[in-house]
């Protein structure tokens, strides 16, 4: 038995699974009904309208609605969608057991504690027909799934009833007039004596006491029924008669639920003696047997189409399968060997028709164990068959066969010798000897030869399985290591931390290994050093090598995907149902189903071959994808820009915003250019304008200015260009706007005295307007001035003695043309050749576009600067230019004949200068890009700023989901690991990151300086101690926790400095499970006995940590004191005796000797304590209640701390980071531990 999924809740009556969605319904005890979907592991709706317990529930095959009854005698029709009740129907007058609908009519079934089954019309919302006969409750009613007229009944008056609908069926669905009337007629009397629709057609007894459920098999005439006499009974009928068939015993309590197989000859059945059982109807024998501690079974359903079914107990659901339904199969160059139907057939791949044959028939009935496993030994033409039993682990065993060599299309196989041996694995190491995993303790490998005999026994570490690793090579799995071993030297290899491994698929050559568990996928090389790690929602299935890209295919529950060793991953195709990948042939994929077809299916993969050769730097595939395939989606654009493409990128976008973004960071300013023409938005020019500027491109600046109507900078820029004409064009564009201070900007640029002035007066600002007149001795517009505005507004107005006109340079020349750039070899993906209009010419060699300059003047009548004044001609200047007829001005001819040698020497001319292009080198990575690339350590990526991936090593190392208490130590420690230093005045700041070994610099992966070193924190643990002593718990456990949290931020070089600070570690968490339970103790009351009893129960814990002997004397002083005040003279005379070994100052010794005599002479304790200082045990730092020696615990994966079982998954007490119980590979401090 396979359980798929869990829930946890309150007792679970009714379940029903949804026939298309992987969905399931569970109706609860306390009146909630719950929607859980069961692949994702989500809880995704509640409907809770129903007043007391919900017994029973049902999905509708079709319509998005269920059904459900209660005890609150009603039955509501929900609609999922809408998550509202859509409507209530009354008729029962007590508890309803069960409903259901009809697979093809419009009927609702339901069975209540009212002795009545009855039929509803959900369209019509009334009662149709009503089933009377049983004299007790009818506990279950269900129509048959396949015949439209039966419908069976189970009653605790102990017996089943069959009834046929027929005459139902034909009044509702072949209505006449004849029979619309006796309708009519009749329903006045359908409350009193039942409905003349239904017949009783079988009536079954037997059961010596109430009957619980009964069921229809779904294409057989039987029928199954649980009573409360701990027996299940098989019915067998016929259209006259029904009889008893077989007796099923071996429930010791009521059988709650049965129900047949859908696809397998055998029964299931749940009871309240908390158990789950499985019988076999050939062998009439209960075959396996589920059972839970605690809680008693209530409710079985089966999912329509898939092997799935459920189970609701006392304390939730759960959904499992009997089985695996995993085919085996094992491939070897283009063969793949599979087993389907008790048969071992051969699909060879090399042909066209991709026919199996089958060459093998397997021994034994297997009705219940498909085999798990089959491997393949192409030497001996052998496989080896491993079948788990799944209803005993005692029971697994092996076979070997050999694959005669005759086998053809036409003969059928037949049972050749084969040797069957118990074993949980076998698989090949050699040519003639194959390995089998004896899971004794401890765990022992067998190798065996061809004979099966025994050649050796080699014991290896603890695992729960073995695969195969090529010759003499296997890998051991357990649940926290997959692990390389040796056969031939006996000897571990090489181990990686993978949790619960499933599968291994090693590629051709056996370098690369894909190690498969439930939900994720680790691949590795020969060595198992870890490549890529990918976590999946959905469950991992199979996966399978392309030998031709080195790249690994994976299926999932919903998708194929694939995963590059460089981490990255993606879907190919959506799978509506699991398949299982077992090679890769070209662009096709061949699968095996559930039920052993093979598959096939054509896939495109275009997209992790492009990622591939961008990886490699092969550029000349990356540009043939571009041109030829159809690569396109935003996952793609947001690969290429993530990976520092976007010139790539460009060629996949259509949308022009994102056009505009992808060309301005490549620094593309056609492309940028062109998109921003199409938005037209102030934004987009803007950016535009920036980058243009930055590139020297002032002709594309000056069109984003002008654009964007920004007259100070369009000023500004005319002024360090030189083109006074058209910054007085600005200028009057600004007055006729009214703009008075960019006129006045512009007048100043210009030096224009006079312009300026005009923009003072229309301001309203006279007394400048005449100080600037008459410091630049304009006398006449000085006197209008003062004769418009009167002498005393101006009579403390004087002219400056030195005044002197502000006017900027003379520009020394006009620069037209765009800022000179180097020449540098255009990039394969921005040429003409990739576009499908002819590229702008470029001038001077550079990247800047040649704009002409546009004379623009402006009519004061016009208003102001509107838009039409900007639209500008240059946007088809280039089309105009080539649209133009050829006149007969230019007499140019190309025909010319020139001299051979003339010809070869511009030919080479022409390829020297192309030769002699400068070409700018690639863009390195920083620092911080090598340190978090080149080492996992974590205070070597918080150096780095990286303090996401720092948060994820620490949980991957030691478990850490509260980061919190990190975030000052991260901030802290990155604001020691770079320097900002200025070289020169003119120069921006420079970045300095200091090294480790910086002298010896010739390493290639230098790792960071940390300011932190072990010497620090122990130095650190002296103010602790003296906290400790002085008292001064809370600041003491303060300080111990900080110095717990620097550890994991320490970056060491030598095994002893590593093992000072795992010594560092024990000690702060001693210290801080000491103090914080003596603080604990001081916070307990002291009214009652037993408050006192705990007390000295916590003081005696304290003796038992690991403290220095200053502290531990008076945690004993502590201990005694309190005990001899209980009256507890023998506990205390044990402390007493442990405080003179420990050689206390002669004051506290004779102190301690007198109370030794005192409870010498008493010895006895008044109050019995859960403390037994002779036997080992830890200290539970939740409860902080004692763990003895034996006893389960579960530990913090940072601090070590112990709890108990209960307490995993909760935060650690000690450390405040770490999750109790996670399952982590392990503190990592030093570049050393990778090794």
């Amino acid at each position: 038995m396979i359980i798929k999924f869990e829930s946890k809740s309150a007792r679970v009556k009714g379940l029903s699974f949804h026939p298309r969605r992987p969905w399931i319904l569970a109706s609860l005890h306390n009146g909630i009904i719950q929607l859980w979907n069961y692949e994702m592991n989500a809880y995704l709706d509640k409907f809770d309208e129903h007043e007391g317990p919900v017994r029973g529930v049902c999905f509708h095959n079709q319509q998005p609605i269920f059904v459900s009854g209660g005890d609150d005698y009603k039955i509501k029709v929900w609609n999922y969608k809408q998550r509202r009740c859509v409507f209530t129907l009354l008729g029962h007058v007590d508890y309803i057991r069960t409903t259901s609908f009809h697979h093809k009519f419009p009927w609702i079934l339901s069975a209540s504690d009212d002795q009545t089954v009855r039929i509803w019309n959900w369209q019509s919302r009334k009662c149709i027909s009503i089933l009377t006969g049983h004299n007790h409750y009818v506990m279950c009613a269900q129509f048959h799934p396949e015949n439209d007229d039966l419908v069976v009944s189970a009653s605790l008056d102990q017996t089943v009833r069959v009834w046929d609908i027929s005459g139902l069926r034909r009044k509702n669905t072949e209505p006449n007039s004849a029979m619309m009337d006796e309708r009519k007629n009749t329903q006045s009397s359908l409350d009193l004596f039942g409905c003349a629709d239904a017949v009783l057609r079988h009536v079954m007894e037997g059961h010596d006491r109430g009957v619980n459920w009964a069921y229809f098999h779904p294409t057989r005439p039987l029928l199954v029924s649980g009573a409360d006499d701990h027996t299940v009974k098989i019915w067998r009928m016929n259209d006259s008669s029904a009889w008893l068939s077989d007796t099923y015993r071996g429930h010791y309590k009521n059988v709650s639920c049965v129900m047949f197989h859908p696809r397998q000859q055998c029964v299931l059945s749940n009871s309240e003696d908390k158990s789950i059982r499985v019988w076999d109807m050939n062998k009439k024998t209960g075959v396996q047997v589920f059972r839970r501690e605690n809680d008693m079974f209530w409710i079985l359903a089966a999912h329509p189409t898939l092997n799935l079914f459920a189970a609701g107990h006392d304390s939730g659901m759960m959904i499992f399968k009997l089985e695996r339904e995993r085919p085996a199969y094992a491939v070897h160059d283009d063969i793949i060997y599979y087993i389907k139907d008790r048969f071992v057939r051969k699909l060879d791949l090399t042909t066209t028709a991709l026919k199996d044959i089958a060459v093998v028939q397997l021994r034994g009935e297997g009705t219940l164990s498909k085999p798990n496993n089959i491997s393949y030994n192409p030497a001996e033409r052998a496989v080896l068959v491993t079948t788990r039993a799944a209803y005993s682990t005692d029971k697994n065993f092996y076979e070997l066969y050999i694959i005669p060599s005759d086998t053809n299309n036409d003969s059928k196989p037949g049972s050749p010798e084969f040797k069957k041996s118990p074993g949980v694995t076998a698989i090949w190491v050699g040519r003639n000897k194959y390995a089998v995993l004896d899971k004794n303790q401890p765990p022992v490998v067998e190798i065996k030869n061809m004979k099966n005999e025994v050649c050796k026994k080699i014991p290896v570490p603890k695992c729960n399985e073995i695969f195969s690793a090529g010759t003499g090579m296997i890998l051991l799995q357990n649940s926290e290591l997959v692990t390389l071993f040796d056969v031939q030297q006996k000897r571990v290899l090489a181990e990686v931390k993978v949790s619960k491994a499933r599968s291994v698929v090693w590629s051709h050559e056996m370098g690369r290994a894909a190690i498969l568990s439930k939900h994720s996928i680790m691949i590795c090389n020969r060595s198992l050093e870890i490549l890529a790690t990918f976590e999946e929602i959905a469950k991992v299935k199979s996966g399978a090598w392309d030998e031709s890209s080195n790249t690994f295919l994976y299926t999932t529950s919903n998708h194929i995907k694939y995963a590059l060793t460089t981490g990255d991953n993606g879907i190919l195709r959506t799978l509506q149902a699991p398949l299982y990948l077992t090679k890769v042939k070209n662009n096709q994929l061949i699968f095996l189903d559930r039920e052993g077809k093979v598959r096939v299916l054509s896939v495109d993969p275009t997209e992790y071959r492009f990622k591939l050769a961008l990886i490699n730097r092969n550029y000349d595939e990356v540009l043939m994808m571009v041109r030829n395939s159809k690569l396109v989606g935003q996952a793609m654009v947001a690969y290429l820009h993530k990976k520092g493409y976007p010139q790539i990128a460009l060629h996949f976008v259509k949308d022009e915003k994102t056009r505009l973004a992808l060309a301005l960071e490549c620094g593309n300013i056609d492309v940028a250019l062109e998109a921003a023409k199409v938005l037209d938005i102030k934004t987009g020019w803007e950016k535009l304008g920036e980058l243009a500027l930055l590139l020297g491109n002032h002709q594309v600046v000056e069109m984003a200015y002008q654009r964007t109507k920004n007259f100070q900078k369009l000023a500004f820029l005319y002024t360090i260009t030189g083109n006074k004409e058209k910054l007085r064009k600005t200028l009057r564009i600004a007055a006729t706007k009214k703009d008075e201070s960019s006129h006045y900007w512009t007048a100043l640029l210009l030096g224009d005295v006079v312009e300026r002035i005009r923009a003072l007066k229309s301001r309203g600002l006279f007394s400048l307007a005449y100080w600037t007149a008459l410091n630049h001795g304009l006398t006449e517009e000085a006197e209008q001035l003062k004769e418009l505005m009167g002498d005393q507004q101006f009579q403390n107005v004087e002219q400056e003695q030195d005044a002197k006109l502000l006017c900027p340079p003379p520009p020394l020349f006009l620069l037209e043309e765009n800022w000179p750039r180097l020449t540098v070899s255009m990039s394969v993906f921005e040429g003409p050749h990739l576009k499908n209009q002819p590229s702008i010419a470029r001038a001077n060699g550079g990247t800047g576009l040649t704009v002409p300059v546009v004379d623009f003047d402006v009519d004061p009548t016009e208003g102001g600067w509107g838009d039409e004044s900007f639209h500008l001609e240059q946007d088809n200047l280039v089309e105009k230019s080539e649209e133009a007829p050829a006149g007969k001005g230019w007499e140019i001819e190309d025909d010319i004949e020139l001299p051979l040698d003339m010809e070869d020497a511009a030919t080479n001319a022409a390829s020297d200068a192309g030769e002699g292009f400068f070409v700018v080198p690639t863009k390195g990575h920083s620092v911080s890009h090598q340190w978090t690339s080149n080492c996992q350590l974590p205070i070597v990526h918080v150096n780095a700023g990286s303090f996401e991936t720092a948060a994820r090593l620490l949980q991957s190392q030691i478990g850490v989901v509260n980061i919190e208490p990190f975030k000052h130590l991260f901030l802290a420690a990155y604001s020691k690991s770079h320097v900002v230093y200025t070289a020169l005045p003119i120069l921006p700041p420079l970045n300095f990151h200091p090294m480790q070994d910086q002298k010896n610099n010739k390493r290639p992966n230098l790792v960071p300086a940390v300011g932190i070193t072990i010497t620090d924190l122990i130095q650190k643990l002296q103010d602790c101690y003296q906290l400790t002593t002085l008292g001064k718990f809370p600041e003491a456990v303060e300080k111990f926790r900080n110095l717990l949290l620097h550890t994991p931020l320490l970056l060491l070089d030598n095994k002893p400095d590593i093992t000072k600070a795992q010594e560092l570690i024990s000690l702060c968490r001693e210290y801080i499970l000491g103090l914080q339970m003596d603080l604990f103790r001081k916070e307990l009351p002291k009214e009652n006995a037993d408050d006192r009893v705990r007390g000295c129960e916590l003081a005696a814990y304290f003796t038992h940590c690991g403290l220095d002997a200053v502290h531990l004397i008076l945690t004993l002083r502590t201990a005694m004191n309190l005990n001899f005040q209980l009256k507890n003279y023998a506990s205390a005379s044990s402390f007493a005796k442990r405080l003179l070994e420990m050689g206390p100052k002669p004051d506290t010794a004779q102190q301690t000797r007198k109370m030794l005599k005192v409870c010498q002479e008493k010895l006895v304790d008044e109050h019995s304590m859960e403390y037994d200082e002779h036997n080992p045990f830890l200290i539970c730092a939740k409860s902080y209640k004692p763990i003895y020696r034996g006893k389960p615990e579960v530990k913090c994966p940072f601090c070590s701390a112990s709890y108990k079982p209960e307490f995993t998954g909760e935060l650690c007490t000690i450390c405040m980071v770490a999750e109790v119980g996670k399952d982590v590979i392990g503190l990592r401090i030093s570049p050393s531990q990778f090794r």
